[in-house]
Formats: C-alpha cells, sequence, structure tokens
C-alpha cells in the first residue's frame, strides 16, 4: 500500500464530497489512477479512472455527470469530486495506480497493463469510507 486517500465521510443524500489520493513514494503523473469502490455484499467496482496522460477519463454509468476525476501534478495529488451523493454511492472508495498509458475503461474494468483481469495493479490505498446517509 502506497497510496493514500482521504476525504471520505459522512454526508447527507445531495450532499458532496471529495476524495483525495497522494503519495509521497512515486509521481502520479506518470500512471494511470483509478477510483474503485467496494460496497456491503457488492463486488468491487471502478468508479472513474483517469490515464497518465490525462486526455482520457471514464466514468461509471453510475456516476456519470456527477463526479469528476482530477489530477494536481503539482500536489502529485488525484482528486475524485463527488456531487448529488446517493446511499447508493457508499461504500469504501480507494484509489489505485498502474504504471503506463492504460485505456481507462479497461483499467476500471480491473485491467492491468499486462492484460490481467484481476484488479492487480502496481498500488492499491487502503481505502477510505464514504456514508451517504440522513
Amino acid at each position: 500500500l502506497q497510496l493514500v486517500e482521504s476525504g471520505g465521510g459522512l454526508v447527507q443524500p445531495g450532499g458532496s464530497l471529495r476524495l483525495s489520493c497522494t503519495t509521497s513514494k512515486f509521481t502520479l503523473e506518470y500512471y494511470a489512477i483509478g477510483w474503485f469502490r467496494q460496497a456491503s455484499g457488492k463486488e468491487r467496482e471502478g468508479v472513474s479512472c483517469i490515464n497518465s496522460s490525462e486526455n482520457s477519463t471514464f466514468y461509471a454509468n453510475s456516476v456519470k455527470d456527477r463526479f469528476t476525476i482530477s489530477r494536481d501534478n503539482a500536489k502529485n495529488t488525484v482528486y475524485l469530486e463527488m456531487n448529488s451523493l446517493t446511499p447508493a454511492d457508499a461504500g469504501v472508495y480507494y484509489c489505485a495506480a498502474e504504471w503506463g498509458l492504460l485505456d481507462p475503461f479497461y483499467f476500471c474494468s480491473g485491467y492491468n497493463r499486462a492484460g490481467d483481469h484481476e484488479y492487480d495493479f502496481d498500488y492499491w490505498g487502503q481505502g477510505t469510507q464514504v456514508t451517504v446517509s440522513s
């Protein structure tokens, strides 16, 4: 675990949170970064991913038009801005990094640069809990 997530918490339905993913060990700019969530009793889901050149992003249909992934290379941080949150968005959110220019769709689908479909990425974070409840 070399990535550190933060920004999770309890929010009311309709509220917003901004998650951050950073590390002091390497430069995120050269990695595809993805946000994945694990809800209780559900499979891991790729929520949003961005490739290393920032020219391509992917969003799961369930979060499209509500979530925005972005990079701040000066801060070596990737953000996930989450708006209009619903209870369906709750779960533990993890960021992951895979070196190279990966297609964000395939990265979010769990494929690494070797083509393995096992979410076997270079780095993961410890996760941050998001709870959406009134």
